[in-house]
Formats: C-alpha cells, structure tokens, sequence
C-alpha cells in the first residue's frame, strides 16, 4: 500500500511507478483525510510506502497530519518506506520521518531521495528550473527511480537522501519558519487573464478553490502546493508580486 501526497505532479509520478512496479494499491492521502478513511489492513508481506514533496526542508504538514491518524491494522513489521521527491536537497526530513513513525510504533526500513523540478516560486531567489534543467532532471529520475525499485523489491534496509548543506539549519530552524508563516492562500489572486477555465479548481488536491462567478476564490485550507500556479494557461494566478516574471513547471 502506498501512501502518497502530490501538487504538481512530480511524487504522484514517484507514486504511480512504485504502485505499478510492487503491485500496491495507491491511497492519495488528501482524498484519505477528506473521507475520513485512515484506517486499512495490511496483509503480511504487504509493504507500506510514503511518498510525497519536500516542502521547505521536511515533510509537508498534511503528511505528517495523515501519519498522525492512520491505524494499519495488523502491522506487525512489514517493510516500511518513503521516497521524497526533492528539487536539490531534503534537509533532515529522514529524521523527522522517522520520528513520526516511530512515534507510532512503525520502524521504517528505508528511505529515498528522487531529484525533480523545481516549482517552488514563493520567496525571491526561488524560481522554477531551467527548459535544460527541468529536463535533465526528468531524464535522470527514470534510473534513479529504477534504482530504488530494486531495493525495494529487495527490500533493503537503508536511507538515501541527498540533506546537502547546512541541514540542521534548514529543517530544524527554516522549516518551522516556512510552516507557520508561508503556508497561506492569503496573496493567491487572479489576474484578468483569467478565463475561468477552472484548471486551477481541478488542480488544487485539497479541493480549496471554488469558482465564483468565473474567478477562483482560495478557502483557508491551503497547502501551498502551488498546482494552481502551475497549471493555469494564462498565468493568471499570482502570489502577490512574488511570482510576478517567475516560471511555470507541472507535470500532471
């Protein structure tokens, strides 16, 4: 069974190549939280994976929430995993991770790191990727993942992600910073060049944007996964001036 969290597209791709490769059942953890359904049973040589974003050096704080409330019925030590998708580094998301599930009771048993774009566009100095780039990294993902298909099917024991620099810095004193300050629907608007195609609507994971008289209106429950960015045609969703000339990635 695996357990997943996507805006953009980038873990949904992770999570779509590990169902389809280990033959487990994907549960879209949103879809999970809004039905209230986080309790499952597991069979005895079933694996268990997480996957979703970096989100400012941890893990997003609906995984976390999610991880809080699963029961897994007759866990009894089957092999538990996540694979993070990352634009450069994760900090000490393993860490955290391991934390949450140990706080469960769960020993997880590996962990990955899979490059992709970059989306995040908030904060200046923060933009996507280069065309070159985004590709190269696209291109690189397909072995990479393949890699930890292997070791998963192995079911190996071992972590592999990529905390570059300053990690401690970054998760244990930034991201707190990020979580409390920068996950908000607050400067999300439309511009004119909106032409109430209602991607964004459609796009937004956690169903926080309804269209009112053909404009989006973002609720209070925002992840800042930024699909709604991403995906619209015209560019017409905008942060403030933050992503004002900034790019667009979306991987679907």
């Amino acid at each position: 069974m695996i357990f997943y969290f996507s805006g953009t597209g980038n873990s949904k791709w992770i999570a779509q190549q590990l169902a389809q490769a280990h033959q487990e059942p994907l549960v879209f953890i949103p879809d999970a939280l809004r039905s209230k359904t986080t309790e499952f049973s597991l069979t005895e040589n079933e694996k268990v994976g997480f996957v979703f974003p970096i989100y400012s050096w941890g893990p997003p704080p609906i995984v976390l929430q999610f991880i809080e409330q699963l029961v897994l019925h007759s866990f009894c030590g089957q092999y538990l995993f996540f694979v993070c998708s990352c634009g450069d580094d994760t900090g000490l998301t393993e860490q955290v991770l391991r934390k949450a599930f140990s706080a469960r009771g769960w020993e997880c048993n590996a962990g990955f790191s899979v490059t992709m774009p970059n989306n995040y566009v908030l904060l200046p100095g923060f933009d996507v990727d280069s065309k070159e780039v985004e590709q190269e990294k696209l291109r690189r993902a397909v072995p990479a993942l393949a890699e930890i298909n292997r070791l998963i099917g192995e079911r190996k024991s071992l972590f592999r992600c990529h905390e570059g620099s300053m990690p401690f810095i970054k998760t244990r004193l930034i991201n707190p910073l990020f979580t409390r300050y920068s996950i908000s629907p607050k400067k999300f608007r439309a511009t004119q060049a909106c032409i109430a195609c209602g991607r964004c609507e459609a796009a937004c994971p956690v169903q926080n944007i309804v269209m009112v008289d053909g404009k989006p209106v973002w609720g209070a429950n925002c992840t800042s996964c930024l699909a709604c960015y991403h995906v619209c045609p015209k560019q017409a969703v905008q942060y403030g001036k933050q992503t004002q000339k900034k790019g667009q990635y979306f991987k679907g």
